[in-house]
């Protein structure tokens, strides 16, 4: 079991605000354990399957909040997050006491700052894939009083951390950059400069309430209907069933097995687009339907096949096929024809562009899928014939 470097955290929640105490970051108070929240970095983690890397088993890695027996709330629990994770490029490893640590505080989920923060990582990947500079990252979320910030704040002077936030309360920000400034804490302020920007461009003061605090509402607009609809004509055309809605689709996807069809398929969906999306197999007719749709609508996905082969074998391994299991779908030849199969149906098709997934996030085949989409459909910028991307 892994101790997170927060674990000499001290929460002082007390019935009436108190002025916070920022005189002394070494204090060390009486603790007990609260188990911390694993869903840090599972991006990072289907990002390197996806390169063909290969994951050990995940062990517990979840660090620990310490908490003041006498601190702890009856009536208004704290909730938040706290999870430790050393990256090697885009590979967790166990995290070590050299490890340079970078804590991250919303008042929200911490959404913004841990993606702003994973997109900064990914151009250090030359000095983290040789563990020369190991990094520990924490996620600290709901953090909606002054008291808990100072607390979080004097354990990452005692740790040397990078203090990264996004707090919509202007006054929330301004404490975090005092206490910054008085003990030498590097920070960074993601979410003040924009706000303030587009404050002054609008001319109007923002509200300073994070999403989903009490009295913020959100009305159900049309385009949320859109999009949970986008998500059930997704899920009921998956992995090429119901041909004969291809037409309804606004993008139709195509690719070998294990290319990433499905969840770059409700990635979009989510985004409001109906995606449909048809297996390519060796020696299996593909559907007719897929070739009287709009040609502008088609993508086809390809991969590099030795990163293939390591996704395929990693399926059979989940489903309960072990190495002496002998299996076709995960043979080198058998993927090379399958691939080559698919190379000729996109030749047979020159207006589908095809798209290199091979290392490429979701994120990032969604950006040049819906990149291409638009400049088709706005008849702009039209991409050369058969270009892969």
């Amino acid at each position: 079991m892994l101790a997170c470097p927060c674990s000499a955290f001290n929460l002082r929640a007390t019935a009436t605000p108190a002025k916070p105490d920022v005189s002394d970051p070494e204090r060390e108070p009486k603790v007990r354990k609260l188990k911390g929240s694993p869903q840090l970095n599972r991006w990072y983690r289907a990002r390197a399957l996806r390169s063909g890397q290969k994951l050990e088993r995940p062990s517990n890695r979840t660090g620990a909040l310490e908490v003041n027996p006498s601190a702890q709330r009856t009536s208004d629990t704290l909730s938040f997050e706290s999870t430790s994770t050393t990256y090697d490029g885009d590979r967790e490893v166990e995290a070590t006491a050299s490890g340079k640590p970078i804590y991250m505080v919303s008042d929200g989920t911490g959404w913004t700052a841990e993606h702003s923060v994973n997109a900064a990582l990914g151009q250090f990947e030359h000095c983290l894939v040789d563990r020369v500079c190991p990094v520990n990252t924490h996620l600290f979320s709901g953090i909606d009083d002054v008291e808990t910030l100072m607390e979080i704040i004097k354990q990452a002077a005692k740790e040397g951390a990078l203090l990264v936030y996004t707090l919509a309360d202007p006054s929330m920000a301004e404490s975090a950059k005092q206490a910054c400034k008085l003990w030498g804490i590097p920070w960074t302020d993601v979410l003040g400069p924009i706000t303030e920007a587009v404050a002054t461009h609008l001319g109007v003061s923002p509200s300073g309430l994070p999403r989903g605090a009490p009295g913020r509402t959100f009305p159900l607009s049309d385009e949320y209907f859109r999009r949970i609809e986008a998500v059930e004509f997704t899920i009921k055309q998956d992995d090429g069933a119901l041909p004969q809605n291809l037409c309804k689709a606004d993008i139709v996807l195509t690719g070998v097995s294990r290319t990433g069809k499905t969840p770059l398929s409700i990635y979009l969906a989510q985004k409001g687009y109906k995606v449909a999306n048809v297996p390519i197999v060796k020696g299996v007719a593909l559907p007719k339907g897929l070739f009287e749709v709009e040609p502008e609508k088609v993508f086809g996905l390809t991969i590099n096949p030795l990163v293939l082969q390591t996704i395929r074998k990693a399926r059979a391994r989940s489903l309960g096929f072990g190495d002496e299991a002998r299996s076709n779908y995960s043979e080198m030849y058998y993927v090379k024809e399958e691939l080559e199969f698919a190379r000729r149906v996109f030749a047979q098709n020159p207006i589908w562009p095809v798209i290199e997934v091979t290392g490429k996030a979701i994120e990032e085949t969604a950006a040049v899928i819906l990149r291409l989409y638009h400049d088709r459909k706005h008849k702009c910028s039209m991409p050369r014939i058969s270009k892969r991307y």
